[in-house]
């Protein structure tokens, strides 16, 4: 009875995993490199459950499509980004930027773009004030993106990787990845 218990319960918690929903998903260890990975698989929003990676238009960034956000902070402070997606709209142009906030159902619950200095002028939303990893996606539906800067995260100034409809900063939230961007240095939440 126990062992069936037991069983039960890992092939619940698996599914979950599996959904992209569970946070053990990615989780932020770091390899010989310095590289703290987080992957999960994209679901739909669900009501009272907000998955790690969440679609608002499955068919730009289908469910379960594929994200893996890789960070590290250099010695010097310096981050590096890099993303790979796989299993999106063939040949599409996306928009892919770091936000203040964990993802929720709602687009709008990911905030701003996170900006290393804060600013209302929209001449601040660009790559150099902001991580922009825009991609257009292969024959497969598969992308990948690198950003550096000479500037860390401030600790909870940067919760998510938010993928919108088009590359630059007009376009609509499609995606959301909840990602615990931490740091060590500089950069405060602001954006648009």
């Amino acid at each position: 009875m126990l062992a069936g218990t037991c069983v039960g319960a890992v092939v619940a918690a698996t599914v979950v995993l599996a959904s992209g929903t569970g946070v053990a998903a990615g989780g932020p260890s770091a390899d010989a490199h310095g590289w703290r990975p987080a992957t999960a698989r994209f679901a739909a929003p669900a009501a009272g459950v907000v998955p790690r990676a969440v679609t608002y238009d499955a068919d730009l960034v289908p469910v379960g499509s594929s994200i893996r956000v890789d960070r590290r902070t250099g010695a010097d402070g310096s981050t590096d980004v890099r993303l790979r997606v796989t299993g999106l709209r063939p040949g599409h142009a996306y928009g892919v930027h770091v936000h203040q906030k964990p993802c929720g159902n709602d687009p709008a619950a990911a905030g701003g773009h996170f900006q290393h200095e804060p600013s209302a002028d929209p001449a601040a939303a660009n790559p150099g004030n902001e991580v922009w990893l825009d991609l257009t996606t292969g024959r497969g539906g598969s992308g990948s993106a690198r950003a550096h800067h000479a500037w860390g995260f401030a600790p909870g100034a940067a919760s998510s990787v938010v993928i919108h409809d088009m590359p630059g900063t007009k376009g609509s939230r499609v995606a959301c990845f909840t990602v615990p961007f931490g740091g060590r240095s500089g950069g405060t939440p602001a954006g648009s």
